[in-house]
């Protein structure tokens, strides 16, 4: 160790020896007299010889810049150390050293050098280096004590750049630990006070900069608003000039920004001389047309510049000045994490900073145009950059050097905590620091990356999506100001050389392209000049291309070194586009609805660019690069993103918000909807998460009252089905009482769990650890009693009123119960399979169970007109006395309106009105399934029920039925018919009944379904039979029904020949076997039915024959004097036609029933003698029709609920239609007499008697 220490002081000393000769071959050094700075030389040598910190204060042009650090080599200063000379601009450094190097007659790198972002001029025989404040703000990393110097120049301080801030702070905290470093503040006019104090009250050397006086004329605007300014503006400065145009010397006018200068330069191009040089001047200006400011001309010149021509650079030959007093001013909002260049009023300080750019060469005269008052209103200084900028590059270097708490930090102007916290927060958006604002892996690294923490960030990122190269590509470029160039009176041209570079999704991508282009050409070796003229035709800056690719190059270099990877395949959009995204986090936003604007984070409100690619995109979601407030808050460099790439990003920053937490059954954990926001902005709208983990406390209630109370959850430990079983037993109880007072509340049940199950059990998983441990200690320890469960005692609640079965005949139907008003299942519920319900007689479930029918009867009596009601009260006790008169196998509401009459002596009959006033849990819910138990129907309406369930005709094949059932059968050559056989299906016992089938063809023994459908089937089989069997009788018919000659051509435009024949003959044979009761079963009840037949078949044919005859003549004579009726009788006409109509029809024969078919043709005599009358008596026919369309009307009332739900009425209401011909008879033809008394009220009390239900 002390070997390699000698080794270290040997090196040095023969450094510094070396620096010594090198130092006295340059001795003598000279200062030029004409220099301002060289008259002081004197007492700034004793000022620096006698304090550690000297601030000089000089104009522009005092020669302090070039003349101090020759001063310091005079002092002997630049041998234990270099001398280090910050500049802030990379221009000005190169320019400077190379200034130095040359008034030291020595080539440039060698006694002076310098060293800026993409040049590093600096040797071994360098004693003087020059560099921009952030190459030595860079270098306090690996040097904190700046132990390679002995000297600092820090140059144009007045600037309070951040970097100039930070470094003035540094060089404070340094002062202490370096009390050999010498330390030069140089700085214009402006504020020099804060930089003495700051340095412990340093001494200060004030040198003047101008040569020659300055006039300071003021020529106030009249505007009258913004608008107005500009042209204000233009007028004020053309009238300047021109009166500038007598003498000699060029202009300088100070303009906002380059809008405004193109604008002014057109405009004084169009107002003045062809003589005048109208020149630019501004930061974005090519490199060519910078050099014109500082070559000569013959003719007047004229330089519109902007701000840059304050200090920055010394503009020769200027003798005017026009100073508008405006200037554009980056400040960044804390509010809106944003970039705002506006334009504001310059400050006092700026003002004589413009002022002092003429008086170089002779006498200089400014004009302000402004008045001196508002000149004096002005605030001194600009607010430094510190407080116009985020901090968080400044917060990132400080913390990589452990400085301590930034609010600390011996700042000439500390900034607000509002513009510290800003930084944080930035710093927080990008991961660079955790919430104790301590520097994390990310901001560690970022910390090594000269550049916005920002476009480092992208870079870390990059190296996690495999896009390192592409994002190389774009955070330089991103770094440097756009080589795209787009002049005003060429923005057409310049956007047609640019449109290959385009991309319509990502402006980003365009500088991918670009890149590739210019990349392109470099390596088919194109020469300079050849690249020159590539960049010139695309209108791009290539001194800024190669610029770009130098920093690219650098960053590169400094990313492989931290031994990031570069990738080695494209990376593609995602890739790319996530990578930037995680340094813009900030600067994202979503398409408004209502117009082209993005709602952005903190609920900014922004714009696309003009000049973005995909402004016409209208993307979705977007990210810029930055946001500018301008005329508008626009977004610059702008891309389209997917919102599901943001979570992931941001996960630090995302704010959760859960709502409707929930049991999640499938998973047995609680769940909760979750929206996620960035900034206000919902990235995630709704998302199903685990609930338990974010609120324990919330998720245990949940899956205690949701889960083990409500059901949600099944445990498969016995207290579980124990529970159930228990609660379904006291629930059913309520189901059946229809009161919810047996069964404990939830709270109750709640409670119970809640005392057993302990803190921290929020789902299924855990509660089953749990309580199989509990469990093995206390096996019942979750167990629920009866007693615990019910609120009362239920004695009342028997089985007998509450039966579990209904028996029908014998067949056993289960009854389900709920209380639940309005849903289907409300009340009780019988479950009853297809057969049975067409087979059994479902009037006993009218009086659903015995402890609930006395609720209905108790609504039947209240519904009734009030003169019965009244009679029946108390109600209580006359529903006790209905019930011990009338039993279950009686028609309910037939039973009622005998009550009633009893009761009452008044006659009333339950109608739909009663009916539908009940509640509905009054009706026996019916469900009818099907073999395999599965639903076929469901109501409360017995006949509409039976409407939608369509009955099983025949039983389906099985061993029992194939020993019964026969097909083709052409006569009765088979064992007696049994009228049903005993089935079994499914584990169910049920009839099956047993009859012929007419095949037409022949005949077929089947079982039936419907004992009733079987009789009608097997009456129609025994008419098939009968005419295989009396063949010889039936063509012996066919030639007697010639006599029907006459008939058939009556009726020929209702029936034809064949049909009429037909239908007579099935007539014959139908009213023949109309008189039997019972059809036969056995071979000998059949022949004996034959023989009868045979014996019958003359006179019922004659007679039917002779009824088919008078009919049809009078239906032909009624249409006949139906003619003759006269236009005014006519409008009775259709009376006539109906009434014909529904005697006389297509199937009138085989329809009408054959007790009501010897009527008929007196029915139609009636009929016509109505009509031959008529003519006499059309009032009174009108009168006496009254009463015919009186008991039509109560009849059609009475059919109204059958039609309405497509039910057969009952045959008492289908033959009553012959009740209303009797009457039709009796008013209209009295002469032909009636077959039995009747009028109008006989029928209403006929039809009244007809009971309401089947």
């Amino acid at each position: 160790m002390v070997s390699e220490s000698l080794k270290n002081k040997d090196k040095n000393l023969a450094i510094e020896a070396s620096r010594q000769a090198r130092l006295e071959s340059l001795l003598p050094i000279d200062f030029p007299e004409a220099l301002p700075v060289s008259q002081r030389i004197k007492e700034i040598n004793e000022a620096i010889l006698n304090h550690q910190v000297v601030i000089l204060c000089g104009e522009t042009g005092s020669g302090k810049t070039t003349q101090l650090p020759k001063l310091c080599l005079h002092l002997g200063r630049g041998i234990k150390g270099l001398i280090g000379h910050t500049q802030p601009r990379r221009l000005a450094a190169r320019s400077v050293a190379s200034r130095i190097a040359s008034e030291l007659k020595s080539p440039l790198g060698d006694v002076v050098g310098f060293k800026i972002r993409f040049a590093d001029k600096v040797s071994q025989q360098t004693l003087i280096k020059v560099m921009t404040d952030g190459i030595l703000l860079a270098e306090t990393q690996t040097d904190p004590d700046l132990k390679k110097y002995d000297t600092i120049i820090i140059d144009e301080a007045h600037e309070r750049s951040l970097n100039i801030d930070f470094l003035l702070g540094y060089l404070k905290q340094l002062t202490l630990r370096r009390p050999d470093l010498k330390i030069i503040i140089t700085s214009a006019t402006i504020d020099v006070e804060s930089f003495s104090k700051h340095f412990n009250q340093a001494p200060i050397i004030e040198v003047s900069g101008r040569t020659y006086p300055v006039e300071i004329r003021y020529r106030p605007l009249e505007v009258k608003d913004e608008d107005d300014q500009v042209e204000k503006i233009e007028e004020a400065i053309l009238d300047v000039v021109k009166d500038f145009s007598k003498a000699g010397g060029d202009t300088l006018i100070f303009l906002p920004g380059e809008r405004e200068i193109r604008d002014i330069a057109e405009f004084l191009k169009n107002k003045l001389p062809p003589h005048y040089e109208i020149l630019p001047l501004f930061s974005r200006l090519s490199n060519e047309e910078q050099q014109k400011i500082f070559r000569g001309s013959n003719g007047r010149r004229i330089i519109l510049s902007t701000n840059v021509a304050e200090t920055s650079l010394t503009v020769p030959g200027i003798k005017y000045v026009i100073d508008p007093g405006i200037a554009r001013v980056n400040r960044y909002s804390t509010r809106n994490k944003v970039e705002q260049l506006q334009i504001e009023k310059i400050s006092q300080a700026s003002a004589k900073q413009r002022s002092g750019r003429c008086g170089r060469v002779s006498d200089g005269i400014c004009v302000r145009l402004y008045s001196e008052d508002d000149f004096n209103a002005r605030p001194l200084f600009l607010d430094p950059e510190i407080y116009r900028s985020s901090l968080a590059s400044v917060i990132l270097k400080m913390a990589s050097l452990h400085l301590g708490d930034v609010s600390q930090f011996p700042f000439i102007q500390p900034p607000s905590r509002r513009f510290i916290q800003d930084g944080y927060l930035l710093l927080q958006e990008l991961g660079a620091v955790n919430d104790q604002y301590e520097l994390t892996v990310i901001g560690r690294d970022l910390a090594k990356l000269p550049m916005d923490p920002r476009l480092g960030r992208m870079l870390l990122q990059a190296k996690k999506e495999n896009a390192l190269s592409e994002l190389l590509i774009i955070v330089s470029a991103l770094s440097i100001q756009d080589p795209r160039e787009r002049p005003l009176d060429k923005k057409a041209e310049s956007e047609a050389a640019q449109v290959r570079f385009f991309d319509e999704k990502s402006d980003f991508v365009s500088f991918l392209k670009l890149w590739a282009f210019f990349d392109e050409a470099i390596q088919k070796k194109t020469t300079q000049n050849n690249l020159r003229k590539l960049c010139h035709a695309h209108f791009l800056s290539y001194l800024r291309m190669r610029e770009w690719r130098d920093l690219h190059d650098q960053i590169r270099e400094l990313i492989l070194d931290m031994n990031y990877k570069e990738n080695d395949k494209p990376a593609n959009y995602v890739q790319i586009h996530r990578s930037i995204l995680a340094g813009l986090l900030g600067n994202i936003g979503i398409k408004a609805l209502e117009d082209d604007s993005y709602v952005g984070a903190r609920n900014i409100e922004f714009h696309l660019s003009p000049g973005s690619n995909i402004k016409r995109r209208r993307s979705k979601w977007v990210m810029a690069a930055d946001l500018v407030d301008t005329t508008k808050l626009y977004a610059r460099t702008a891309a389209e993103i997917d919102v599901e790439w943001i979570e992931s990003l941001s996960l630090h920053l995302v704010e959760h918000h859960h709502t409707d937490p929930y049991w999640d059954t499938k998973l047995s954990r609680v769940n909760a909807h979750e929206r996620i926001t960035l900034y206000g902005l919902t990235i995630v709208p709704k998302r199903n998460v685990h609930f338990g983990p974010i609120n324990p406390e919330i998720a245990r209630e949940i899956f205690i009252r949701q889960g083990l109370v409500s059901g949600g959850y099944v445990s498969k430990g016995l207290f579980w089905k124990h529970n159930q079983d228990l609660i379904e037993e006291v629930e059913l109880l309520e189901h059946k009482a229809r009161r919810l007072d047996v069964l404990v509340n939830e709270e109750d049940l709640f409670q119970f769990y809640d005392e057993k199950i302990p803190q921290g059990i929020i789902n299924g998983v855990g509660f089953e650890d749990w309580r199989r441990e509990i469990e093995d200690k206390h096996p019942q320890v979750l167990f629920l009693t009866k007693e615990l469960l019910m609120r009362r005692d239920a004695n009342e609640i028997t089985e007998v009123q509450y039966p579990e079965t209904l028996n029908i005949e014998g067949v056993t139907i289960p009854l389900k119960y709920r209380f639940e008003p309005g849903h289907p299942d409300d009340g009780v519920t019988a479950v009853i399979s297809e057969i049975d319900f067409h087979q059994l007689d479902l009037n006993i479930m009218q009086w659903l169970v015995p402890g609930m029918i006395r609720e209905k009867l108790n609504c039947i009596f209240k519904s009734l007109p009030k003169n019965i009601r009244t009679q029946l009260f108390p109600l209580t006790d006359t529903v006790t006395e209905f019930l011990t008169q009338y039993k279950t196998h009686h028609h309910l509401f037939q039973s009622i309106s005998d009550f009633v009459l009893k009761k009452t002596k008044e006659p009333y009959m339950i109608g739909e009105e009663e009916i539908e006033s009940l509640p509905r849990h009054c009706f026996m819910n019916i469900e009818v399934v099907n073999q395999k138990n599965e639903l076929v129907s469901q109501g409360r309406d017995l006949n509409l029920l039976k409407g939608s369930v369509k009955p099983q005709v025949h039983v389906k094949k099985n061993d029992k039925t194939n020993a019964v059932e026969r097909f083709n059968l052409k006569r009765w050559d088979f064992d007696e018919l049994p009228h049903a056989i005993e089935l079994n299906t499914h584990q169910k016992d049920y009839k099956g009944f047993v009859g012929l089938s007419d095949e037409d063809e022949s005949v077929a023994i089947r079982v039936f379904v419907s004992e009733e459908e079987a009789k009608v089937s097997h009456r129609q089989g025994v008419l098939r039979l009968l005419s295989f069997e009396l063949k010889p009788q039936l063509k012996q018919l066919e030639k007697d029904l010639n006599k029907l000659k006459e008939a058939q051509l009556f009726l020929r435009d209702m029936i034809d020949a064949e049909e009429l024949k037909g239908d007579v003959i099935e007539m014959i044979l139908d009213t023949a076997l109309n008189s039997e009761e019972v059809m036969p079963r056995t071979s000998s009840d059949f022949i004996t039915l034959i023989k009868r037949i045979k014996n019958v078949l003359p006179q019922t044919m004659k007679a039917l024959l002779d009824a088919i005859h008078l009919s049809a003549n009078h239906y032909h004579q009624i249409k006949q004097l139906l003619k003759t009726l006269s236009p005014i009788q006519k409008r009775s006409e259709s009376i006539f036609v109906s009434r014909m109509n529904f005697l006389i029809h297509n199937e009138f024969i085989i329809s009408t029933p054959s007790e009501i078919f010897s009527h008929l043709p007196r029915y139609l005599k009636a009929l016509m003698i109505r009509i031959e009358k008529y003519p006499t008596r059309a009032d009174k026919d009108a009168i006496m029709q009254k009463d015919i369309d009186r008991i039509h009307q109560l009849l059609g009332e009475r059919l109204k609920p059958y039609i309405s739900k497509n039910m057969t009425p009952p045959k008492a209401l289908k033959d009553f239609q012959w009740q209303i011909e009797e009457l039709h008879v009796s008013l209209f033809a009295q002469d032909l007499k009636t077959a039995y008394p009747v009028s109008l009220k006989r029928l209403e009390k006929a039809l009244d008697d007809i009971p309401f239900y089947p």
